[in-house]
Order: C-alpha cells, then structure tokens, then sequence
C-alpha cells in the first residue's frame, strides 16, 4: 500500500471544555498519513488517487465550522472523513492542540485505524 502525508497542517478550531477554550478558535496541528490505492503509481492520474489538497480544504472547513469538546472526538471525527468521503483504507492521525498549556508545547491524541475498524498500532 502506498500513502500520503500531510505534516504540520495548522488550522484555527474550536475545541475544550474550559470557558477561555468555548470562546474563541486555537491553532490545532494535524500531521495525517493515509493509504492509497496502488493503481494511483500504476496510471499517473488523480482520480486513482486522493486529493490531498481536496483533504485539506476539506479539514480546514469542517473545523473551522464546529465545536468539539475533546481533541480525541475531533480525532475521531477527521479519521470518519477520510473512510467516508474520501475512501481511505489505512489512516493514522496526530491531532494536537498547540500552546495550551504553560510550558507545554503541544497536547493531543494518536488515532491509527485500518478501515475495517481494528486499531493498528505502529511505534513510529
């Protein structure tokens, strides 16, 4: 299986339980690999593949629309996106809120998911 990665993707959203967190967007970093067919090699041709620009427009407006309460349902949430809309067979998902914390450069969660629902875990 080949992937896709997009690292450091930062967009604004809103997500916590805290008050100062339910006023205003933070930045949120997403670092995101996921599977792609093997025929997107094979034909050279975008429609066999996913559009990782598409992936992202896509992220940027969905977060930027909701609340969430915690970093893992909003985890949760872009994973279901990338099996559902974008038919992703393999996902693995770093979601991190960034400078929530005093002394504390990023907080978040690590989603890694077959499509069939198994958690696959990998120590990278």
């Amino acid at each position: 299986m080949d992937f896709i990665f997009i690292e450091e993707l930062r967009v604004s959203a809103r997500v916590g339980i805290y008050p100062r967190e339910r006023v205003a967007p933070q930045p949120v970093e997403l670092n995101l690999t996921f599977g792609v067919p093997d025929a997107a090699a094979e034909r050279d041709a975008i429609d066999d593949t996913i559009d990782y620009a598409k992936v992202i427009e896509r992220i940027r407006i969905e977060l930027a629309e909701r609340h969430f309460n915690l970093i893992e349902t909003m985890g949760e949430f872009v994973v279901a996106m990338l099996f559902e809309e974008f038919n992703a067979p393999w996902v693995k998902l770093r979601i991190a809120k960034i400078g929530v914390m005093k002394g504390v450069r990023r907080v978040g969660v690590f989603i890694q998911r077959g499509r069939d629902g198994r958690d696959v875990f990998d120590a990278d």
